[in-house]
């Protein structure tokens, strides 16, 4: 980083990322000294590298579900109490690895503007052929650049505009930073996407419940994210409510009364699958990657439902669960 341009502290969060951690941390302390890692329970050897690497630890207890935006607060509290003077900070999961170049892209970027409150850049995934599933996590990141409404979990933002947004909140378990980022744009912030690599991001993603676990805790930021910001992910509830449910309830119910004709609806689903891949071709996928995607962007509609109703339910009986995998 250019001495012109402020300093830049970092916090990075994880349970037992074990390798992928380390390729975290080494790359962040490229790029800094001022560098905070937030361990959520780990069993592995991630606390002891990140002090043999002089990084500031906080170890969060179990007393308290363990949650994405339970770990960034407490990593940015702990940064700014032991460094003072770090201006803006950059939050990254234990999981990705940051690219060189881009704190100095994204930093002069905030400098240049003071309307933005927030620079992300490109995720990549590390091995996007490892796996399906890894493949689907590469087709997610694709996103645009300029101005967006919202971002993921990795970014810098100023350490003023994330006490005036009022950081993360702790009781939502999944999308904590689309919540964030719409604090930050109600505060007339801008967030813009750059055009450049952020970071490689190592899913290790191999088996279809972990990718079913994934979509139900979409399903579930829908819900909450809904509840909090009026709209906000209201197509995608629709769309988990229609296919998810509806749709095959009107199918199976309208059989006695349609000589099985209302089995005819279930053409819907190849109608939707076509008109995805469509789209994502459009977005510039290969025609194979566009079909992976298509096909589990039409089944993710099951899942997500599960995630509303399991969200709805937490709310009426009024439990606390946490996420403890920051995918």
């Amino acid at each position: 980083m250019s001495e012109a341009q402020s300093p830049v502290g970092f916090v990075a969060i994880g349970r037992n990322e074990g390798e992928r951690f380390k390729r975290c941390l080494l790359s962040l302390k490229k790029n800094g000294e001022c560098v905070v890692y937030v361990d959520s329970g780990s069993t592995d050897d991630s606390v002891s590298f990140a002090n043999e690497q002089s990084a500031a630890v906080v170890s969060l207890n179990a007393d308290e579900p363990f949650t994405a935006a339970r770990a960034r607060n407490a990593g940015f509290d702990a940064l700014v109490e032991r460094w003072p003077d770090v201006e803006k900070v950059m939050f990254i999961d234990g999981d990705c690895e940051l690219v060189d170049s881009f704190v100095n892209d994204a930093v002069s970027v905030l400098d240049g503007d003071a309307a933005i409150g927030i620079v992300t850049g490109r995720c990549r995934e590390r091995d996007p052929d490892a796996s399906a599933y890894n493949r689907l996590c590469e087709i997610e990141w694709h996103g645009p650049v300029g101005e967006i409404t919202a971002c993921g979990g990795i970014f810098i933002t100023r350490v003023d505009v994330f006490r005036e947004a009022g950081g993360f909140r702790a009781d939502v378990i999944a999308a904590e930073d689309d919540d964030f980022c719409v604090r930050v744009g109600k505060k007339g912030k801008r967030i813009v996407r750059i055009d450049r690599d952020m970071c490689l991001h190592d899913a290790d993603m191999h088996r279809f419940g972990q990718w079913w676990r994934r979509m139900e805790r979409a399903g579930h930021a829908f819900a909450q994210l809904g509840e909090l910001h009026d709209g906000y992910f209201r197509s995608e509830r629709r769309r988990a409510w229609g296919w998810g449910l509806i749709l095959p309830a009107l199918t199976i119910i309208g059989a006695p009364f349609t000589n099985g004709f209302s089995f005819f609806l279930l053409l819907l689903y190849p109608a939707s699958f076509l008109r995805t891949r469509r789209g994502l071709m459009k977005s510039g996928e290969a025609p194979e990657h566009a079909s992976l995607g298509a096909a589990f962007l039409t089944l993710a509609k099951f899942p997500n439902l599960i995630g509303i109703i399991k969200y709805k339910w937490k709310k009426l009986t009024r439990s606390k669960v946490g996420i403890v995998e920051y995918k």
